[in-house]
């Protein structure tokens, strides 16, 4: 059997998140659905699996919601089930950047389609930034994009501040694994004096799924928080991700799983 996979996000104001906690529980538990959905004043953040026709289901019930409708999935396959079980969390923010006052609905960087991300970062002036942390970076990244060295994404605004504060003109390409990570570090870079900020629309996993392999620019796998191992080209599983991946992967779970 394969599993259908669906990965989304959505930025909106949600002042009553809590009560949206057990109804989204209950749809998921209903339809067979294993996963992890976060829940925050700010929006909604979700991975979640099962048959495709349960997947289909939900999403299209979650984007019934006036607050979802619009709401971008990004499909992928599972040879296995990539969940252990079903969660749906209330958290301060979908995504932690740690820093108040950052609102992607009101600031954000300017989206590239992954069709012209390939242009983009081939200009010599431009600055590339894998937005993501060291541990996934290992495991594939664009050719000549910087490494932040960071090791959570609360990390980002210090890398920003302290290493490229004389970059503030310049322009500077952000990309991360399915773009929430960068509406929220391009915000933050817009909100602390950047004037030329891009960032993939879609990420990485729509990047490898929409560029074809022979013009795609990607290399290596595309590490993802949960039990698969990585994604390759077409959205493809990979089986052969690196140890360091995998350790890292698994303190990511528990860490989750505690906070």
């Amino acid at each position: 059997m394969t599993f259908a996979v669906s990965a989304f996000y959505k930025f909106v104001a949600l002042p009553g998140f809590a009560e949206l906690r057990l109804p989204l529980l209950r749809l998921c538990k209903e339809h067979n659905i294993r996963g992890t959905i976060l829940l925050a004043a700010e929006g909604i953040n979700g991975t979640i699996a099962g048959d495709p026709g349960d997947v289909a289901g939900v999403v299209k019930i979650l984007r019934g919601y006036p607050e979802f409708s619009g709401i971008d999935c990004k499909e992928s396959d599972a040879r296995e089930m990539p969940f252990k079980r079903m969660k749906v969390r209330l958290k301060k923010e979908i995504v932690t950047l740690g820093i108040a006052g950052i609102d992607p609905t009101r600031a954000v960087g300017r989206y590239v389609a992954p069709e012209d991300w390939n242009a983009l970062i081939s200009d010599p002036d431009i600055v590339v930034i894998d937005a993501r942390n060291a541990f996934e970076v290992a495991a594939g990244t664009f050719p000549g994009a910087v490494n932040p060295g960071t090791q959570c994404f609360g990390d980002f605004p210090e890398y920003a501040r302290s290493k490229l504060a004389g970059q503030r003109d310049r322009k500077i390409a952000l990309f991360c694994t399915g773009g929430i990570r960068c509406e929220k570090a391009t915000s933050f870079m817009l909100q602390e004096g950047f004037t030329q900020v891009f960032h993939l629309k879609g990420g990485i996993l729509k990047y490898i799924e929409v560029v074809p392999p022979e013009e795609s620019l990607w290399v290596g796998e595309c590490f993802v928080f949960d039990e698969r191992r990585g994604l390759g080209h077409g959205l493809s599983e990979i089986s052969n991700v690196t140890d360091i991946c995998r350790s890292h992967q698994a303190a990511a779970r528990q860490n989750l799983a505690e906070s």
